[in-house]
Formats: structure tokens, C-alpha cells, sequence
């Protein structure tokens, strides 16, 4: 019954029979992610030993109960103590669930659930590598003593831990010295090659002027020595067995090899109101996962990775000084072949900003570091300027507006044994109330309905302007009433202030993403001219060359040209008529296809052909723009013919200059091919 939604409740049980360890391990993965944020208890395991014999009963309990509590479960009901039970009144004499028998004499099944309960969540007898954890701070003196006192209850065999003072003014350096960590002061070139012994065996404090979050990273990277590097926040604390699930994941054999592993980061109660709104607000470190264990981003205030990836990468990026730098790690590590894994029982406790101007200047923050991805990363963003992601965004708390109803997987005449509710993904048109353009959608209409002042007829923008506002509130009303507040009992007006303040976070926060984006750049009209311009109309090109290549091969080459200079090539699908796809923005685009023609002894004819195409809907609506502006010099509103008039040549201006900057694009392209096939027959 996995579609049984029922958000009141504090624990998540399920009732699973399987008699494969993988099969489990997986499953469980699955439920974790239904789960969310609540505890998964397994209400029933067992083994039948009626058709599978006492020892095979006993065998599969014990690697059911590790199992259920190596995957994170919070507890395990074993079915059952005795063999028998009754139904409907009636002995059942045909199965025999129990790890006692009917007269209560034990079973082996008996002892080695015995046994497994008391070795749980790990056996006594794994072998756990070292572990280097690293906290990196700036005036974090206010949260920092839940961090220290979390990682001095930590529940793990061997680690270190290795604070970086990122150029504190407050007394950050003191407290870690209250709890036991001494300190190692650092030039700013960072650390010196011959680092002094450590005070205490194992931990150490890094000071040092403050040149950024990933500096600091670095630094902490530089001092580690544990095979294993795990990072967590200076406002975060961690559960005490957060590293034994993280390093679990990187040790399981069942699983591929993880570069990195992250895992949740919950809010926890007791901070107040507006973080308790916070914590259920857009904007918040989330997991990307690509399956139910394959993570495709991990957030940083919850991440660890394996010493030798992240050498072998360079580390973190130093341009990103406040964020971005988890995003992209977790891109570079990926681009390099390795894997990312997701454990959703190494929790941290994460505190989230305790007003809301701190809340908005940190989303400004996030929209700037978009802009600094976008720029490191153009083929992972779109047109519009948002990251594209191949796996799923796991938030709490979002509730789009969408039509599509969803539907529940029952099998033939409800025989599926996993009932599963199947729920299609936003589209475009139900995550645009979400997006920060929506705001300028807003401004758009708002123009035109003030220009209607000076001609009437554009007073016609009102009704949508309306519309816009309004959809953008009941968006926000319908998540803020989504959200479920558990960490408190509320009474009714505690309530209704929490999700009065969560639907105006709702407001707020993409307004604050978008003034970020937009001073660092980041913005759909933005300029993608890094290769010129060429007047956009098609063009064809032919080139001999002396090497035999695939068209596969010759077309990745492309690519690779475009990347170093900034640019996101699209491939096209099996049944488009083109190969490659570059945009200079969401109004023009250029495209690219390829023919190659085989001539003997290697030699080849190389035959390109590229033409640009401007957006139709662009087109259109200035078009409509000047008719517009045709009717009211009609009727000689000038100020409302000239204001229209000016819009719709930029917006044609527009379309032209992107559809120039695509076609420049492959020009440039071409012409590397093409200089390079010179340069080898020389």
C-alpha cells in the first residue's frame, strides 16, 4: 500500500515479505524516499519454516533483521513469537511464522534473532575505515556548540575532526577550544607543506583570513588523513550514528562503488516560528536522486566522499565563496565516471535561518551562485536558465499546480504485490508560478495595464495581470496549507501564523532568487556572443580531409569545440533532421547537421549544413505588438504607439541577435575542423 498517503502520522510501517537480502535492501531504499522525513519502521518480517525448513527460517531472519536496521529502519516487528494463531476465530495450522513452536519450545530462528537485535544497526565484527570530518565556519559561534557537541557523541570506531576557522570575528575559535579542539593557525596561502603534530591525537583547528566556504574545504581536505572526508555545516549537528551509515554505503558490496554519499538533513524542533517556516519554505539543501540509492547531487551540509576522488578532482572550486561549490563537485565527480550514493539514515540535524531577512539574503546568495554555475556549466542549464536535472528533486513541502490526476498501480484485478502511486512530473506550464520569472511575467502585464492609461484598449492586460497575481498566490496557499508541522504541538492559531508565514516565504522566495540572477547575469535575455556573431541564414560547408572518421566521432569533436567555448550543444532525437542544436537564448537557436561521404583510402568528405530558426511565438506576439501599435497611432495615443512600437523592434532585435550568436557558434566550429584538417595535411 505504498500510495496510502497519511501525513498525520509519526511513523511510516510497512509490512514486507521478501526472501532475497537484495531485493530488501532495494525495497527498503524505496520506502525510505515514501517515508520522507519520517521514521520507517518494519512492522512485519519473517519466514515461513512450515515449507522452508527451521535453519532456512532462522538464516533469512537474521539477515532480514540486519538488514531492515542497516538500511536505517527504526525498529523491526519479527512475525511471529509463537506458531500459533488463530484467524477469524479459527487455528491456522498451515503456515509457521513463529520463532517458538506451538508449545512454545524455541526454534533456531529464536537465537539468532536474539543475537541480531543486540548487534544492531551493524555487526560488531566491520571493519570501518578512518574518517576525517571537516567543519568550515564564519561567525558561526551561534550554532557551532551543537555541531562540537554532536560530533563528540559520534558513534564511530576512528575519525578526526578538522575545523576551519574561515576568518572569523566572533569567538568560534574559543568555543572549539572549550570542546576540546586545538588550534593550528595558517598563513593565507593556506597550509604550510609540514603541519604541526596534533594536540590531541586527533583534532585540529584550521584558522585562516577568509577567502571563501570551498577555500576553506580545501584546506580541511589538505589536513585530512582519513580514508574517507565527510563535511558537515557549522549551524548543523549530527545524529550519532551518522558516520556508520555513511561509510555503510560506501562498504556495501551490494551496491556500486560511491565516490560521494550524502544523506537528509532535517530541521530540528525547538527553533522557533519562523525557522520552524523555513524548514518547509523553497530554497532549502535537498538530494537529487537518479534511483532510490544513485544520488545525483548531495547537499553539502551532508556529504562526505572518498579522499582519493576528491584529490584526483582537484578539490573544491575556489570561485564559489559562499555556494554553489556541493553542485559543482557533484557535476565534476560525475563528468570523471564516478557514482554518487544516497543514505537516508545518515541524518544531520540542520538549523534553518531564524529571520526572515537572513532567509533572503540567503536565497540572493543561491541565485547568485546559479549565475556562477550557469556560466561553469552552460550544457546543465536551459534557455530560460535553469539547471536541468536527470534525476529527482526530493523538497518537502511543494505542491504544484497541476491537473493530472494521479493514478495507482494495482495490477490486474488488484493482484500487484506493490501497489505504487505513480505521479507524472510537473510540466513547464505547472512549475512557471514556482520559477522566479514568474515575477517578471507579473511586470510584463503590470506594464501594459498602466499603459493602458494613455490607451484604453490595453486596459485589456488587467484581467491577466489579475490572473498572474492571483495564480502566484493560490500556488503559495496551497503549499504553505500542504505542509505538515510536526516538530510542536499547535494549537489553532499557532497554526494558522506558521502557515500564513510559510505561504509568504512562498512569495518571497523566488523574488529573492531572481534579484540574485539577475545582478550576477543570470537572466533569459542574457548574452551568449562568446564566438561573435555571423548574419543568421543557412549555410553549407565542405571539407576534405584525409582521415577516416565515424560521424559519431566527428559530431562529439564538434561538441568538445563548442564546451571549451562556453557553449550547450543539444543533440537531436532519433527522429529529428538535425544533429546538433546550440541557443543563442529562449528566442534563436541555430542547428547543425552533419553528412559524411566516403571516398577510399581514407579520405573523406565532410559536408555541414547549418540554418537558424527563430521562435515563432516571438515572432508572432511582436507582430501582434505592432498592430497593436498600429491601431493606437490609429487613434493617436502616441505615447502607447511609440512604447509598443519600441517592444516589438527589440524583441525582433532580439530573435536576430540570438539566431546570429547561434550561427557564429558553428561557424567557429566548422572553421576548427577545418584549420585542423589543413594543419595535418601540411
Amino acid at each position: 500500500t505504498e500510495y496510502l498517503q497519511l501525513p498525520f502520522l509519526d511513523f511510516v510501517c510497512f509490512n514486507v515479505y521478501l526472501e532475497s537480502q537484495e531485493n530488501l535492501e532495494a525495497y527498503l531504499a524505496r520506502l525510505h524516499n515514501i517515508a520522507s522525513e519520517r521514521p520507517l519502521v518494519m512492522a512485519e518480517l519473517g519466514l515461513d519454516s512450515l515449507r522452508h525448513g527451521a535453519d532456512k527460517q532462522a538464516a533469512v531472519l537474521d539477515w532480514q533483521v540486519r538488514t531492515a536496521f542497516a538500511a536505517g529502519c527504526g525498529g523491526v516487528f519479527v512475525y511471529a513469537w509463537t506458531d500459533q494463531w488463530f484467524r477469524g476465530g479459527a487455528e491456522v495450522h498451515d503456515w509457521k511464522f513463529g520463532i517458538t513452536t506451538i508449545d512454545r519450545q524455541p526454534k533456531p530462528a529464536l537465537n539468532t534473532v536474539s543475537v541480531a537485535f543486540t548487534e544492531v544497526p551493524f555487526a560488531a565484527n566491520m571493519r570501518w575505515p578512518k574518517v576525517s570530518v571537516i567543519v568550515c565556519s564564519r561567525n558561526g559561534s551561534r550554532t557551532i556548540c551543537d555541531t562540537f557537541a554532536g560530533l563528540q557523541k559520534l558513534d564511530y570506531p576512528d575519525f578526526e575532526v578538522i575545523v576551519v576557522d574561515d576568518g572569523s570575528s566572533d569567538n568560534t575559535a574559543l568555543l572549539a577550544k572549550h570542546y576540546g579542539f586545538p588550534v593550528i593557525n595558517t598563513s593565507s596561502r593556506g597550509l604550510s607543506s609540514a603541519l604541526p603534530g596534533k594536540e590531541n591525537g586527533h583534532d585540529w583547528v584550521i584558522t585562516k583570513p577568509n577567502r571563501g566556504l570551498s577555500n576553506a574545504r580545501n584546506l580541511g581536505l589538505e589536513a585530512a588523513t582519513g580514508e574517507i572526508v565527510a563535511y558537515i555545516d557549522d549551524d548543523a549537528y549530527p545524529d550519532p550514528h551518522w558516520l556508520r551509515y555513511l561509510v555503510a554505503a560506501f562498504l556495501n558490496p551490494r551496491t556500486e562503488k560511491y565516490a560521494g554519499v550524502g544523506g537528509p538533513n532535517l530541521a530540528p524542533p525547538g527553533d522557533g516560528l519562523i525557522a520552524d517556516c523555513v524548514a518547509h519554505a523553497p530554497g532549502g539543501p535537498i538530494h537529487v536522486l537518479l534511483t532510490n540509492r544513485k544520488a545525483e547531487h548531495i547537499p553539502g551540509c551532508n556529504m562526505a566522499f572518498r579522499r582519493v576522488a576528491l584529490k584526483a578532482i582537484g578539490g573544491f572550486d575556489p570561485q564559489f565563496h559562499v555556494a554553489g561549490d556541493d553542485v559543482d563537485l557533484c557535476w565534476r565527480l560525475q563528468k570523471e565516471g564516478w557514482n554518487l550514493g544516497y543514505s537516508p539514515a545518515a541524518l544531520v540535524w540542520h538549523h534553518r535561518r531564524n529571520s526572515v531577512l537572513t532567509y533572503w539574503k540567503q536565497q540572493r546568495g543561491y541565485g547568485k551562485a546559479e549565475a556562477m554555475l550557469e556560466r561553469k556549466w552552460p550544457e546543465k542549464y536551459n534557455a530560460v536558465g535553469h539547471s536541468v536535472w536527470s534525476g529527482r528533486i526530493y523538497t518537502n513541502g511543494l505542491t504544484y499546480l497541476g491537473w493530472r490526476v494521479r493514478r495507482i498501480y494495482h495490477g490486474q484485478w488488484g493482484t500487484a504485490p506493490f501497489q505504487s502511486l505513480y505521479e507524472p512530473a510537473p510540466n513547464l506550464v505547472e512549475s512557471l508560478p514556482m520559477m522566479p520569472e514568474w515575477y517578471l511575467v507579473i511586470f510584463i502585464f503590470a506594464g501594459f495595464s498602466l499603459l493602458g492609461f494613455s490607451w484604453s484598449p490595453l486596459l485589456g492586460a488587467v484581467p491577466f495581470l489579475i490572473l498572474a497575481v492571483g495564480v502566484l498566490l493560490v500556488q503559495a496557499t496551497r503549499c504553505a496549507l500542504g505542509v505538515s508541522f510536526k516538530s510542536e504541538r499547535l494549537d489553532r492559531d499557532q497554526l494558522w501564523k506558521r502557515r500564513v508565514l510559510t505561504a509568504c516565504l512562498f512569495l518571497v522566495q523566488p523574488l529573492a532568487r531572481l534579484i540574485g540572477r539577475v545582478r550576477h547575469g543570470l537572466i533569459f535575455w542574457r548574452s551568449r556572443s562568446q564566438t561573435g556573431y555571423a548574419l543568421p541564414r543557412p549555410w553549407l560547408a565542405n571539407i576534405w580531409t584525409k582521415t577516416s572518421l565515424p560521424v559519431e566521432e566527428r559530431l562529439q569533436d564538434i561538441e568538445k569545440k563548442l564546451r571549451k567555448r562556453g557553449w550547450a550543444a543539444v543533440r537531436g532525437g532519433d527522429c529529428d533532421h538535425w544533429d546538433l542544436k546550440v541557443s543563442g537564448g529562449i528566442f534563436g537557436s541555430a542547428r547543425l547537421f552533419l553528412a559524411v561521404e566516403h571516398h577510399g583510402s581514407g579520405r573523406q568528405l565532410l559536408r555541414f549544413r547549418s540554418w537558424p530558426r527563430g521562435s515563432f511565438s516571438a515572432i508572432g506576439f511582436a507582430f501582434f505588438l505592432a498592430a497593436l501599435s498600429g491601431a493606437a497611432a490609429g487613434d493617436e495615443c502616441w505615447t502607447a504607439c511609440a512604447v509598443l512600437d519600441a517592444t516589438a523592434l527589440l524583441l525582433v532585435w532580439r530573435v536576430l541577435q540570438e539566431c546570429a550568436a547561434a550561427t557564429a557558434a558553428f561557424l567557429f566550429a566548422v572553421r576548427e575542423v577545418e584549420r585542423k584538417e589543413k594543419l595535418e595535411t601540411k
